[in-house]
């Protein structure tokens, strides 16, 4: 009895010290594992100090050695290629067309602006004395910005492209007086523009769709794409001239020698003359116009766009033009221009 009493009193000591020592694993667990992760939590917050110090040095070094609007276009140039005209298409708002005017009238390389005029009565002598002074102001010292009212006896949206004779510049800027394109985006276009001067440059694409295969037709059948379309598919075929860089050589074909029905179209459609000139210079060039990534600001109220039926007849316009010409000349491109200057994340 005693040996197995004293076998017993030396056990239980160490069933206790076992029984503590299971207690303090997990704890000691517990601790190491929190070490642990306050140490990935530290390196983690150190690599992204490291990385965010790192881009900062390379995005400020990038600021300071990033050319000037003015360095873009080389020196040698051809004058004619130094700057743009701006042509505004407007039609009873002179608030609109105002802001714009003074707007573009501050961009750098903007040689002159137009305004297609197209209303019955002619533009009063305090608006132009008003707009003459304003852009005088605006222009940078020695730019001498040439503003000029276009005026038109008919009432057509074929004036925004009437031929203009003595134009400064090669580069149009055709633009609606109810969007405004900061100018840094638009000298961007006028670069662009630049690389590939026989086609259109511009911000607003839109797409044309052929009828489904599944449908039967002897003939094919086209369907307008909006700006969703393009935006889902990356596709598009055209751009609006109401925000779009196009040589001057176009507006003397699209007023002597496009097809004299569609202009009469354009008129009594009151609608698709920027189709028609996309049809235009694709039937030239055999090419696809360059979107160009801009930022636009609207500043007037939606117009016939808005419409519900303002898809259906943008839809006429593509099947009547391509009757016309007899074959469909838009091509499919999926091609968009940004600035890697100032994008990091294209």
């Amino acid at each position: 009895m005693r040996i197995g009493n004293h076998g017993l009193c030396r056990r239980l000591p160490d069933q206790k010290f076992r029984m503590a020592a299971a207690a303090a694993n997990p704890l000691m667990s517990v601790s190491k594992m929190k070490a642990l992760i306050f140490l990935c939590i530290g390196l983690t917050a150190f690599l992204i100090a490291a990385t965010a110090a790192a881009f900062f040095s390379i995005l400020a070094l990038h600021h300071l050695h990033r050319p000037m609007a003015s360095s873009i276009i080389p020196a040698s140039a051809p004058a004619a290629w130094k700057g743009y005209t701006i042509l505004i298409n407007t039609w009873k708002r002179n608030d609109l067309m105002r802001e714009s005017v003074l707007h573009y009238s501050r961009c750098d390389r903007v040689e002159s602006i137009h305004i297609i005029w197209s209303e019955p009565d002619p533009p009063s002598h305090s608006l132009r004395h008003a707009l003459s002074e304003a852009v005088d102001l605006n222009s940078k010292v020695g730019g001498n910005v040439e503003l000029v009212f276009d005026l038109n006896q008919e009432d057509s949206l074929n004036n925004r492209f009437k031929d203009i004779e003595d134009l400064k510049s090669e580069a149009v800027f055709s633009v609606d007086d109810d969007v405004i394109f900061p100018c840094e985006s638009v000298d961007l276009a006028f670069t662009v523009w630049r690389s590939a001067p026989e086609t259109m440059v511009g911000f607003v694409p839109r797409m044309h769709w052929l009828n489904s295969p599944l449908q039967k037709s002897n003939s094919d059948y086209y369907f307008y794409g909006k700006w969703w379309s393009v935006w889902w598919t990356g596709t598009y075929s055209m751009v609006l001239s109401k925000a779009a860089f196009l040589h001057k050589k176009y507006l003397h074909l699209y007023t002597n020698q496009m097809p004299q029905s569609i202009r009469t179209y354009v008129t009594q459609n009151r609608n698709c003359e920027d189709i028609a000139m996309a049809f235009l210079v694709a039937n030239e060039t055999g090419a696809p116009p360059i979107w160009v990534k801009g930022r636009i600001r609207e500043i007037g109220s939606t117009g016939i766009s808005s419409l519900g039926s303002h898809g259906e007849a943008r839809t006429r316009c593509i099947n009547d033009f391509a009757a016309v010409y007899g074959h469909m000349p838009l091509v499919l491109t999926n091609v968009k221009a940004v600035d890697g200057r100032s994008s990091w994340l294209w």
